[in-house]
This record gives structure tokens, sequence and C-alpha cells, in this order.
């Protein structure tokens, strides 16, 4: 399954200079600062670590957005509000709405870590985003860490188009055109290149009826595909 991407950019871009910056972010003032400075300090920097406060902020992070997915669709069943927020809460989406708060400027790192780039590795930032909702938390309570919740995934959210999420671009281009009656689309290998362990595909994807075709490349063959299909997709419903 796809993950949704998350358009970030409802958070505001301006690089953060101090802490303050990040209350007006996240919406939040720290009635204890300390623990947001626990938040963001990752166990190479010293103890006390964020490692805890990441325990804390997962459970809470995925019950808030519990809360959030039930609330805000009402139809979905069951299953589809399990995967919708499995794919909402992944590392992935956490370290993009991680890097939009800017928090990769603020976590305390060790001199090796930092070197070696901490401060940009997905799992750090996402860690750190937990985190510093374990830190609300404690800090405040469950209702702000909801209205924290609420402010990063509402907007994309309201965007989110339930008909095409959790689809990849070939299912979703095969539904498309038998929805209208048009014959499904044709893969055929362009070319194949490079060392057998790094080969690179480029696939056409090709719908005689409506007369189009598109050129599609990956690292294997589905991938090249998924990227042709996108691209015919995206033409047709875009016409």
């Amino acid at each position: 399954m796809s993950t949704p991407s998350l358009d970030t950019r409802h958070i505001l871009s301006s690089p953060i200079k101090d802490t303050k910056d990040l209350f007006n972010k996240i919406g939040y003032v720290f009635k204890q600062p300390e623990h947001l400075q626990e938040a963001l300090t990752h166990r190479s920097f010293g103890s006390p670590n964020n490692e805890r406060l990441e325990f804390l902020g997962d459970s809470a992070l995925n019950f808030a957005v519990s809360v959030l997915l039930f609330k805000t669709f009402p139809q979905l069943p069951e299953g589809n509000l399990s995967r919708l927020r499995a794919n909402l809460v992944n590392q992935r989406a956490l370290f993009d709405l991680a890097l939009a708060l800017g928090l990769g400027d603020l976590i305390r790192l060790g001199e090796g870590e930092r070197r070696s780039g901490g401060h940009r590795r997905p799992s750090i930032l996402a860690n750190a985003l937990e985190a510093v909702i374990g830190a609300i938390y404690l800090d405040g309570g469950f209702r702000e860490v909801e209205n924290f919740v609420g402010n990063l995934y509402r907007p994309l959210l309201d965007k989110l188009d339930l008909e095409t999420w959790g689809k990849d671009p070939k299912t979703m281009l095969q539904e498309y055109l038998q929805g209208r009656r048009i014959a499904l689309p044709e893969y055929t290998i362009v070319t194949t290149s490079g060392e057998a362990h790094r080969q690179k595909f480029r696939v056409e994807c090709a719908i005689q009826k409506i007369n189009i075709r598109t050129i599609g490349e990956g690292t294997s063959r589905r991938r090249a595909e998924q990227d042709a299909a996108k691209q015919a997709y995206d033409l047709i419903t875009h016409r």
C-alpha cells in the first residue's frame, strides 16, 4: 500500500531560531520547558534522553490519530481506519512532519551523530516528534495532544481522496479504464540497462483506444510499470 504524501506546507516553513518559534508552530507553550528539552535530546547526547518520552508519545499519537480519523470519517469501516492510521503514523510520515516543524535544528545530538547527519536521519526525527508528543501529554494532558495532532493532520485529511487513497497507480488506472469500458493498458519493456544487481528498466504503458503512451523508469519492472501507469493516469484525469 502506498503511503499518503504529507503536504506539510500548512506548517510554517521559516527556520526555527529558538523554542519560542517551535511553540508557535505546535500551538502549545510548555509550562515545564524541561519536558521539551528532554524530548529533543537524543541518547547520543547524554541522559536523560527522549527514549522514554518517545515510548509515551507513540501511544498518545496513535490514540489521538484514531480519535481524529473516527470523527473525520464516520463512514469508514474499521479496516480502512486502521490502514489509514498506519500510513499516517509510520516513520516516513512522521519524518516529513518533523522536517516541516524544524525539529532537526533543535535536536541535541552527540558530536559524532551530528557529524554523520543525524539531524536529518528519518528515524531520529520521527522518534523526536513522538517524544515531543509525549512531552505535551505530560505537560498539558491528552486534550493538548489532540489539539496538536489535529493541527498537524487535519489539513492533510481535508484534502484526502478516499477513492484513490492507498491504491497503487496501476490499480487506479485499471479501475478508471474499466469504469469507462476502455481496454486495459499494455505494458512493454522498452530497455534494460546496468549490471544485474543495479538494473534500470524502462517500460511503456500503452492505452490504444485513447492514444496514450507513457514511459516509466525504475529499478525493477514493477516499479517502472507503476511509474508509467501514474503518468498515464495523470494524463487522462487532467485532460
